[in-house]
């Protein structure tokens, strides 16, 4: 009789099924690299949305942590969510959480498909800001590691909520209204800084805001900023509790 394969094993292959599947997907693709990129060459190349910079030479500095942040947002909250509902609705999960892999594991292999799509998010998007003049300060990328990886932790908590309690088409429409809100007004982009006093006030508070400032502070400062943090372990601690409580296996 044939064993089930080690546990690391068969999170890896889930893991690299997942990965695969992110990236033949066209929507998600396009939504995950391409509309950052070109976020990131519009704001290379134009002088509006103003970001608040002291001179030119930071425009590109201030632009790319927050086309970053948007990458993470889109791939660990949009991507995740749609993904995971009309797995849902089709009766994956349920399958594959009673399968050897098991519900642990199989989560355990969504984040991990997550982080390697952002390490291709990071480089891309890094390599073109680069080509654009971008100098950030290397010692910040530890700082700016951690404030991702709390990001990531938060968008998928709430990529879950939001999956696991919907019904698929729900989820297709809000999650990509989501992402366009965040993209707008959730102080990725621009700054809270450039915002109305309320509103900028309320996209501190937001997990956008609050890892797109972090990583403003960790590439352009190079420290790690206490509030951006505080308001991601906030978000993901929150999120991930009522995820746990309310999270469907199944239509």
């Amino acid at each position: 009789m044939n064993s089930a394969a080690p546990t690391r094993d068969r999170v890896l292959a889930q893991t690299r099924f997942e990965t695969s599947t992110l990236l033949r997907n066209g929507e998600q693709l396009l939504v995950a690299l391409v509309l950052p990129a070109m976020a990131l060459v519009g704001l290379a190349l134009s002088q509006s949305p103003s970001l608040g910079q002291l001179n030119e030479s930071r425009r590109i500095d201030l632009a790319v942590p927050g086309v970053l942040a948007l990458a993470v947002i889109s791939t660990a909250f949009t991507g995740q969510a749609i993904s995971t509902a009309f797995d849902r609705r089709y009766g994956v999960l349920r399958l594959l959480g009673v399968s050897p892999l098991g519900r642990d594991g199989l989560l355990g292999a969504k984040a991990l498909a997550v982080l390697t799509i952002e390490l291709l998010q990071f480089a891309v998007i890094g390599g073109l800001g680069l080509a654009f003049g971008w100098h950030p300060r290397w010692i910040g990328v530890f700082a700016a590691a951690l404030l991702t990886l709390l990001g990531t932790w938060a968008f998928v908590a709430l990529a879950l909520l939001l999956a696991g309690t919907v019904r698929a088409e729900g989820v297709l429409a809000l999650a990509n209204l989501i992402w366009i809100t965040l993209l707008g007004l959730g102080g990725v982009i621009v700054p809270p800084s450039q915002m109305p006093s309320g509103l900028a006030r309320l996209a501190t508070l937001l997990p956008s805001g609050a890892l797109a400032d972090g990583l403003r502070a960790a590439f352009i400062h190079g420290r790690l900023a206490a509030t951006p943090l505080l308001v991601l372990v906030v978000w993901g601690t929150g999120a991930s509790v009522l995820a746990s409580r309310t999270f469907r296996w199944s239509d």
